[in-house]
C-alpha cells in the first residue's frame, strides 16, 4: 500500500512535468537515455577487449572442442544408449583466418557482443526509465519487476543457445559435405559468426513469453488465437531443431521441447492478462 502511495505520488508528479514538456524536450530525453545506454555498452566492450585470451580460448573456440561440456554429456549418453550419432564434435576443427584484419575485426565485435549481453540489464532499465513517466500506478509496479524477468529469460536463452544449440550447429554444419570432393575449410568470421547469433537469437527466442504479455496487454492476442496456432508452433519448432540438430529423434526433441515449452508459458500467460482485462472492462 506505501508503494502504491508512492507511486501515486511521483505519478501526479510526473504528469505535471509531462505537460509541460514539449515534443523536443521528449527527444531530448529519450536521446539521453539512448546515450547512457550506449556507454554501458561500450564500458562492458572494453572489459570484454582486455579479457581476449579468456573469451576466445575459453568461450568462442571452446563449443568445438571434444571436452566442451555439452559434448562431454552427450559422448557419456551415447555410450549408455549405445548409438554413436548423439556423440559429437570429437574431431579436430581446424580454423583459418583468410582476411588481414580478420581477427583483430572479430576481435572488435565478439567485444561489442558481449558488452551488449552484459549490459542487457540496463539497457532494459533505460528503455523502461524513458516511459515510466506514461505509465499509471499498476502498471509502474508490474512494468518495473518486468526488467528482471526480461534479462533472466534474456541470459537463460543464451545459456540454452551456447550449450545446446551452439555445439550441435558446428557439429551439423562443419560435417555436412555435398561431395567427398569438397573439403570444409573453416572460415574463423563465419566460425564465429555462427556461435554468437545462435547463441544472441536464442537469447532473443527466449523474450516470447514477455512479447506475448505486451500484446496481451494491448488486446492484440488471447488465449484462443494462440491455442488455435498451437500446431503451427510445435512445427515451426521441430524444423528449427531439424535445422541444427543431428539426424536423430532425441537431439531434436533436446532443442524443440525448450521452444514449445516457451509458448505454452505464453499461453498462460496471455490467459491471465485477458480475464484481468475482462474484470478492468
Amino acid at each position: 500500500m506505501e508503494e502504491l502511495n508512492k507511486v501515486t505520488n511521483r505519478e501526479t508528479k510526473t504528469k505535471k512535468e509531462n505537460a509541460e514538456m514539449t515534443f523536443v524536450e521528449h527527444l531530448d530525453d529519450l536521446r539521453a537515455h539512448l546515450i547512457r545506454a550506449i556507454l554501458a555498452i561500450l564500458f562492458f566492450s572494453i572489459i570484454a577487449f582486455f579479457f581476449k585470451t579468456f573469451i576466445f580460448n575459453e568461450i568462442i573456440l571452446k563449443p568445438k572442442t571434444a571436452d566442451f561440456i555439452t559434448n562431454k554429456l552427450l559422448c557419456q549418453f551415447a555410450d549408455y544408449a549405445k548409438t554413436k550419432t548423439l556423440c559429437i564434435n570429437q574431431q579436430e576443427l581446424d580454423i583459418v583466418n583468410i582476411e588481414l584484419a580478420g581477427q583483430f575485426k572479430a576481435h572488435l565485435i565478439v567485444s561489442l557482443i558481449f558488452g551488449f549481453i552484459l549490459a542487457f540489464p540496463y539497457i532494459i532499465y533505460e528503455m523502461w526509465s524513458f516511459i515510466k513517466p506514461a505509465l499509471k500506478k499498476r502498471e509502474f509496479i508490474y512494468t518495473k519487476r518486468m526488467i528482471f524477468w526480461i534479462s533472466l529469460l534474456f541470459f537463460m536463452g543464451i545459456l540454452f543457445g551456447y550449450l545446446v544449440i551452439v555445439p550441435l550447429a558446428i557439429n551439423f554444419l562443419a560435417n555436412y559435405n555435398i561431395s567427398s570432393e569438397v573439403n570444409n575449410t573453416i572460415n574463423f568470421a563465419s566460425y564465429f559468426s555462427t556461435v554468437t547469433t545462435s547463441a544472441l537469437g536464442t537469447g532473443l527466442v527466449f523474450e516470447i513469453p514477455v512479447l506475448a504479455y505486451i500484446l496481451a496487454k494491448i488486446g492484440l492476442i488471447n488465449p484462443v488465437i494462440m491455442k488455435k496456432h498451437r500446431k503451427h508452433a510445435v512445427i515451426l519448432s521441430f524444423l528449427l531443431a531439424a535445422i541444427v540438430t543431428p539426424p536423430d529423434a532425441f537431439s531434436m526433441v533436446l532443442v524443440a521441447f525448450p521452444i514449445m515449452a516457451l509458448y505454452e508459458i505464453s499461453i498462460i500467460i496471455v490467459k491471465r492478462v485477458s480475464k484481468k482485462r475482462r474484470v478492468i472492462l
